[in-house]
């Protein structure tokens, strides 16, 4: 599909996959294609689970940085495709950003005391599952600042299944866990028969 002059994935084709926990990937930025996964084991954050450094919490009290949601998804998906190796590329960002028109794609914004936008993150958003993408950082530990947050607008907005796709050593430190893909299903299932949550702050 092309809009703008541009090839996207259709809105509708990325939330039937969502809903059936599939997943895109490219190769690398210029791809032009992207592949469909899935997970044979599942990272979930469990809302109950979910933690962060007693460092990130003084950072979180002190205010260092502001959060905002949804005012650069653009720019919050191009910082987290700008490193070595990435499989966003140009197709995924135009295609999410067309899905964040549409009210299912999301960022989470943190700006330092300058103003500048330090770090963030974005995700998919159906029924009461956010499936979290990508996040980066500009100024240190303002990634983790961003998840907190995250969490705190999933928690507020009645959201009930935080999927990481794949479990990670570094996402364990916040409470990611590893389930098997029926449990996964099951868990989906479940959130995906409720109204899709608003995400908002």
């Amino acid at each position: 599909m092309d809009t703008n002059g541009k090839k996207i994935i259709p809105p509708e084709s990325l939330l039937e996959a969502y809903s059936q926990g599939i997943f895109p990937m490219s190769e690398s930025r210029d791809d032009s294609t992207v592949g469909w996964y899935s997970a044979r084991k599942r990272g979930i954050i469990p809302m109950e689970n979910f933690k962060v450094s007693s460092n990130v919490e003084r950072i979180i009290r002190q205010g260092r940085f502001k959060c905002k949601v949804n005012t650069r998804f653009r720019t919050v998906m191009k910082e987290c495709a700008d490193r070595n190796t990435t499989w966003i590329s140009d197709l995924i960002i135009d295609s999410f950003e067309v899905l964040h028109l549409a009210g299912h794609a999301h960022s989470v914004e943190m700006y330092n005391s300058d103003g500048k936008l330090a770090g963030g993150l974005y995700g998919v958003s159906l029924g009461a599952a956010f499936f979290g993408e990508s996040m980066f950082k500009n100024d240190k530990e303002a990634d983790k600042v961003a998840l907190w947050h995250c969490h705190q607008i999933l928690q507020k907005n009645g959201f009930e299944l935080w999927d990481t796709q794949f479990y990670t050593d570094h996402l364990a430190q916040f409470g990611c866990i590893e389930i098997p893909s029926d449990e996964y299903q099951d868990r989906l299932e479940k959130a995906l028969e409720k109204e899709t949550r608003t995400f908002k702050i």
